[in-house]
């Protein structure tokens, strides 16, 4: 039974390890036929860009959660009050709604949308009429970062295993 037991743990951390070294996906493209934002606030970060877009809050984390892969589709999507968005995002931020794409251990996509509700409000662009504005912000994890927390978490469940194999 123990001889099983270690060769399922083995399997369970050559696969944890490969998952970890699988490579970062790059920062996700914009939905076809939305427009880059180029106001300061929006281009301050290389992790964080605003588009202008005419799509709805399903199309655009259906878009995200489609690009935003890598080749094991772990991914949690998680959901945040919009009052958030001024912690996570930057503190100007308006939101209507913030979600975020989460590859466990590994790198996460905040996507903040923004719709408009007043008409001093309206995004119109160069003759273009947008319904909304989502603002992206990727946080990446390099791969040595990643192992090293694989590693102190293995030995600490292995110190918690000594220690209650006692009792």
């Amino acid at each position: 039974m123990r001889q099983v037991f270690n060769i399922l743990l083995s399997f369970l951390l050559f696969f944890t390890v490969y998952y970890l070294l699988l490579p970062s996906p790059n920062f996700p493209a914009p939905p076809p036929g939305s427009l880059r934002s180029n106001e300061p606030g929006d281009m301050e970060s290389t992790y964080r860009r605003a588009y202008f877009t005419n799509y709805s809050r399903s199309d655009i984390l259906k878009y995200y959660s489609e690009t935003f892969n890598i080749k094991i589709p772990f991914q949690i999507l998680e959901n945040y009050p919009p009052e958030e968005a001024a912690n996570v995002i930057r503190d100007q931020t308006k939101s209507s709604w913030l979600q975020e794409l989460v590859h466990p251990w590994r790198e996460s996509l905040l996507i903040n949308g923004f719709y408009p509700t007043k008409p001093t409000e309206q995004i119109n662009i160069g003759g273009v009429h947008y319904i909304s504005k989502i603002t992206l912000r990727y946080i990446p994890s390099a791969p040595v970062t990643r192992l090293t927390v694989l590693l102190l978490a293995s030995v600490c469940c292995y110190w918690l295993y000594k220690e209650y194999a006692k009792v």
